[in-house]
């Protein structure tokens, strides 16, 4: 059995969505980290990144989401390219394409925005340039061919969905009139039964949302230190 440390967060959302696809069973341990809970000492054993999503499978631990989608595809067999050169890097690329460029530019878009203490023109720009350069290769791409890898849907399309369910948060409401390749995939996705279920846990786990000053400790140590020194 797979213990899935989980919160509703865009990178947890995409292992729920391949164990939901794959059918591995799994049981579900909510981290709240906007009570901190990501930084107790029984977690941090777990990711000593204190973040989520990670987990446990029958002892072997696997933090990062990118990670988890690798080693829950080569467990079990499903959602992998073709077994050819081509596939299998295209597969990675992509994947990393996703993992160092989508998530940390779309992360930080949104921080600058919404949550740092005072608006900071410079970041705010460069995050938003960035976040907008990293879609669009995603569109363009999107633009030659079904799904990421090729004509199937693979773990790198459940990478995908992850950020591109937030991507109005992201870019702002209109981005989905730019980004038309980008929403295809996504409301394809959508209509799947296993995302679905994947989006129904956020109903049967509630975390706590609000964004006051417990919140932001746990979300923004680096602040605290500051005002502590």
């Amino acid at each position: 059995m797979i213990t899935f440390y989980w919160n509703a967060a865009p990178n947890p959302a995409k292992v729920a969505l391949y164990l939901e696809e794959s059918g591995l069973p799994y049981q579900i341990v909510p981290v709240d980290t906007r009570k901190g809970e990501q930084h107790t000492a029984a977690y941090t054993a777990i990711n000593p990144n204190a973040k989520l999503p990670a987990i446990v499978d029958d002892g072997v631990v696997v933090f990062d989401s990118n990670a988890i989608l690798l080693y829950l595809a080569h467990k079990s067999g499903q959602f992998l390219p073709p077994d050819t050169p081509q596939a299998r890097a295209d597969m990675w690329s992509w994947l990393m394409f996703i993992a160092s460029g989508i998530g940390p530019y779309s992360g930080q878009a949104v921080h600058f925005h919404r949550y740092a203490p005072e608006p900071i023109p410079y970041a705010i720009e460069r995050y938003d340039f960035e976040a907008w350069r990293h879609w669009n290769i995603i569109n363009a791409r999107l633009g030659r061919q079904r799904y990421l890898v090729g004509d199937s849907y693979t773990l790198v399309d459940m990478a995908f969905w992850g950020w591109a369910r937030v991507l109005t948060a992201v870019l702002g409401e209109t981005a989905m009139e730019k980004l038309v390749n980008v929403k295809r995939l996504l409301d394809e996705i959508n209509l799947r039964p296993a995302a679905q279920r994947a989006e129904a846990l956020k109903a049967r786990y509630p975390l706590k949302t609000v964004m006051d000053e417990e919140a932001r400790k746990a979300f923004f140590p680096h602040m605290t230190s500051a005002a502590a020194g």
